[in-house]
C-alpha cells in the first residue's frame, strides 16, 4: 500500500455537482486538494497549481453568474479517475445566456480531486439563432 486513502471517485464527483449547484464556493474548493494540478489542454497557457486559483475563477462566475446551473450528463469511473460530461448554464450580467459544455477528466487521492484536464468550451448564440462551440 502506498499510504493513501481512495475515496470512490463518484462519491467526489456527486460532492463537486452538489456544491456547484448550491453555489458554495468552499463547499466546492473543499473538493480539491491544497496541490490541485489544472490542465486546459485546449489553453494550455491557463494550466495552474493550487486552489487560490481555482478559488477566483469560481468566485467570479458565481458572481457574475448568479443563476449558475450545472447538468452533469454523463460520467464514468476508472479507478481513481472520473470523467465527466458537463453542461453549465446561466446568465451573465448583461442578461444574455451562457452556456459552456464539454468534458472534465479528474483523479481522485485522499478523498480529493488532486488533478483535472478540462475540456470545456463557450456555446455563442448566433444572431441566427443556431448555436457555434468556440474552440
Amino acid at each position: 500500500m502506498d499510504g493513501q486513502r481512495y475515496e470512490d471517485p463518484q462519491a467526489v464527483l456527486e460532492r463537486m455537482h452538489r456544491a456547484l449547484n448550491a453555489r458554495d464556493l468552499d463547499a466546492y474548493i473543499a473538493c480539491f486538494a491544497p496541490d490541485y494540478r489544472s490542465e486546459q489542454p485546449i489553453h494550455p497557457d491557463w494550466a495552474y497549481t493550487g486552489t487560490d486559483q481555482l478559488r477566483w475563477n469560481w468566485t467570479a462566475i458565481f458572481e457574475n453568474v448568479p443563476d449558475f446551473s450545472a447538468e452533469l450528463l454523463r460520467s464514468v469511473i476508472d479507478g481513481d479517475t472520473f470523467w465527466s460530461e458537463w453542461r453549465w448554464t446561466g446568465s451573465q450580467p448583461d442578461g444574455r445566456p451562457m452556456t459552456i459544455v464539454g468534458m472534465i477528466v479528474m483523479g481522485v487521492k485522499n478523498d480529493k480531486i488532486a488533478w483535472g484536464r478540462i475540456y470545456m468550451e463557450s456555446e455563442v448564440q448566433l444572431d441566427s439563432g443556431s448555436t457555434e462551440f468556440v474552440a
